[in-house]
């Protein structure tokens, strides 16, 4: 153990050797001596603080401090009382030096000093502590919504928003730390009180029964000493309570307490005229002294002086760097590497009009920021991946209440809101007596109306669906995300989630990246994956699939194929509900055959060469089974063999790209699979 953690035991353990054992006092002038150096450490340090959090062990330092200044009480009551009155040499020091040796002189300065800690400074740091301890746990949530509003606006990386969380959570515990701790104070200065009277009254007992002194002698004798020992005592636990007033009153800065004092109190050289002048006036116009009063005024006024002219060369430096900064700016503005930072390309924007400023304007009631986070949270666990962030901004180009959504800088969906309206979309039996104005919902283009708020409650009663306009905005941008998911996966972004992974599955990160599989082969497997909307959250089992095949072959087209059988139980839950069979359209064997006997092998991987009259058949076919089933009320799913799986779909993708095609080996063999259409592609 190191020394200084073992000296700190062994402070501990002496506290307990003064509450059980006498001590001499010649140990206990030294202990005397280390509490009033150990006050005064304390209240230099917390002066020089910048933030309370500089000093965080303050309040643990409280107890501790104030335990052994009581059990040095108990120590020196114990030698007043026992020794006949030889309580050592700073005791007696303090009653006779200190005091003049007049006991009754003595008596009123302790009282002083006892009212100061107790009534101003104890009570005043505890209503502090007790108020800044509320007013910080009130704040928590504010102050966590503001860092992730920065977070998600780029303004702060996932390091700084941890640390600043950080921050906040360790604030919350000091300041409710301080609020107990300042309860201590207070009972160290009523125990004071009542040891004093204690060390008085059996002062004067022990004096006049068992030493057999007169009253007076006595009271002159118990009386300093009484008085010496609450100095002792009541000194340094009056510079341990201002340190807690400091401490709990401190604001963050850049500077300790000195340093602001002199900062902010001579921020204002004129007023030191104003100050000096009025104390020169009471030197002139009463009877007080003018010695006195100049020299205090001549003070002011030289220092006012000094200070206008430092303020002015500071003024002046300041308009020459500023000068030479807009040269500098100038400068790098006509070279040529000035523009390298107009070159970068935010993954994903949410541009608005400014009539949707309140939509994101925290101080008008808009949440759009929280919401966004909760969309960054909400897919990072539907998809597993982590999405960039996302970049918001007004943009005069937009009308007032359009906005916009870019993916890599282009824009890839678009929408109008009406704050204050309500978004309707009918349950498929119209309610002629609700009236408003007809829009498109823009996530799934259904067919809607903006309500104004007294149709609300009887759009809901009517079976309507009634959505406010942020979440609409909401689940536009988390299905353009969904939808754009596979842009947004790079390589950068895929090494992030191998690092993820390294960290739990060591062993089969090794077996599939570097050597078996590159960084960009990985990434294409799991865009092709986030293309057709399989989340990639499970990466232990697709990293099993790509150590099991990637030696085998390099094609991530046929890899990704291995992994959406490996993938099975998650496919076959995103489709089917437990409990319920799975309507599909199947592929008829002669589409499978012409499908499969079109497909080429190259040195690049396999390819669809099919016939165009005939890919144009198979896709009207595929069309018309895909209308007959939407008519239904069902979601149409293609089922067809793994072995041509993956080239219907590139069929068909151009012209249907949310419809799924599925395989056998993708379901579940306890599925029940019912067919309602065949493709046959005639």
């Amino acid at each position: 153990m190191p020394l200084k953690d073992f000296s700190v035991l062994m402070a501990v353990v002496l506290i307990v050797i003064m509450l059980i054992i006498p001590l001499p006092t010649a140990i206990i002038d030294l202990l005397i001596i280390i509490n009033i150096a150990t006050a005064l450490l304390i209240i230099l340090i917390s002066m020089n603080t910048r933030e309370p959090l500089q000093f965080s062990i303050f309040p643990t330092l409280l107890l501790l401090v104030t335990l052994f200044r009581l059990g040095l009480n108990v120590s020196t009551t114990r030698a007043i009382l026992g020794n006949q009155g030889d309580a050592g040499n700073v005791i007696e020091t303090f009653g006779n030096f200190v005091v003049g040796g007049n006991a009754l002189v003595g008596f009123v300065v302790f009282v002083i000093l006892v009212v100061i800690q107790f009534i101003v400074i104890t009570k005043g740091a505890e209503r502090v502590s007790e108020v800044g301890a509320r007013f910080t746990l009130d704040a928590m949530p504010g102050k966590q919504m503001s860092i992730d509003a920065d977070l998600n606006a780029g303004m702060i990386s996932d390091v700084e928003a941890r640390e600043r969380r950080r921050k906040i959570e360790q604030e919350a515990d000091f300041y409710g730390s301080m609020d107990g701790a300042s309860k201590f104070v207070k009972g160290d200065a009523i125990a004071g009180i009542v040891i004093v009277m204690i060390n008085l009254i059996f002062g004067l007992v022990i004096g006049m029964l068992q030493e057999g002194l007169p009253l007076t002698e006595a009271a002159s004798k118990y009386t300093l000493l009484t008085v010496g020992d609450g100095l002792v005592s009541q000194i340094p636990a009056l510079l341990i309570a201002t340190a807690t007033g400091i401490v709990v009153t401190r604001a963050a800065s850049e500077g300790n307490l000195g340093h602001d004092i002199t900062k902010q109190l001579f921020a204002y050289p004129k007023m030191l005229y104003v100050a000096g002048g009025t104390i020169l006036a009471l030197g002139i116009f009463t009877p007080i002294a003018l010695p006195v009063t100049a020299g205090v005024a001549t003070v002011l006024g030289v220092g006012g002086f000094v200070l206008s002219r430092n303020e002015q060369k500071i003024a002046t430096e300041a308009m020459e760097e500023s000068a030479a900064s807009t040269e500098s700016k100038e400068e790098d503005i006509k070279s040529p590497e000035s523009v390298v930072s107009l070159l970068q390309v935010d993954p994903v924007e949410f541009e608005f009009g400014y009539g949707l400023i309140p939509l994101a304007d925290a101080n008008q009631g808009g949440d759009l920021l929280d919401r966004v986070v909760m969309i960054r949270r909400q897919l990072a666990i539907e998809m597993g991946m982590i999405v960039p962030v996302i970049r918001i901004r007004d943009n005069i180009q937009l009308q007032p209440n359009e906005y916009s959504i870019k993916i890599k800088g282009n824009e890839v969906a678009k929408g109008e809101l009406l704050l204050d309206h309500y978004m309707a979309m009918s349950p498929g039996v119209e309610d002629d007596a609700i009236t408003g104005i007809e829009t498109t919902e823009p996530a799934f283009g259904l067919p809607a109306l903006w309500i104004s708020e007294d149709f609300k409650e009887q759009a809901e009663l009517s079976g309507y669906t009634v959505v406010d306009p942020p979440s609409v905005v909401s689940t536009h941008l988390t299905e353009v995300i969904k939808r754009h998911a596979h842009e947004l996966l790079g390589r950068q972004e895929t090494k992030q989630l191998i690092d993820h992974m390294n960290e739990s599955y060591p062993t089969l990160v090794e077996d599939v990246t570097p050597s078996t599989l590159s960084t960009g082969d990985i990434q294409k497997v799991l865009s092709k994956l986030l293309l057709e909307k399989v989340s990639i959250r499970n990466l232990p089992v697709i990293f099993e699939t790509l150590a099991d095949y990637g030696q085998m072959s390099k094609d991530t087209d046929l890899l990704t194929e291995y992994v959406r059988q490996a993938l099975s139980r998650q496919i076959t839950k995103q489709y089917v509900q437990e409990g319920e069979p799975l309507y599909v359209i199947t592929v008829s064997g002669a589409v499978e055959k012409a499908v499969a006997d079109a497909v080429q092998q190259t040195d690049h991987g396999a390819f669809l060469n099919l016939d165009p009259q005939r890919s144009q058949q198979i896709v009207e076919s595929i069309l018309q089974e895909v209308d007959a089933m939407q008519q239904t009320g069902q979601m149409p799913i293609l089922l067809c063999s793994p072995a041509v799986r993956m080239y219907i779909r590139h069929l068909i993708e151009r012209y249907m790209p949310n419809v799924p095609v599925l395989s056998y080996n993708e379901l579940e063999p306890s599925v029940e699979v019912q067919s309602i259409g065949v493709v046959n592609g005639q």
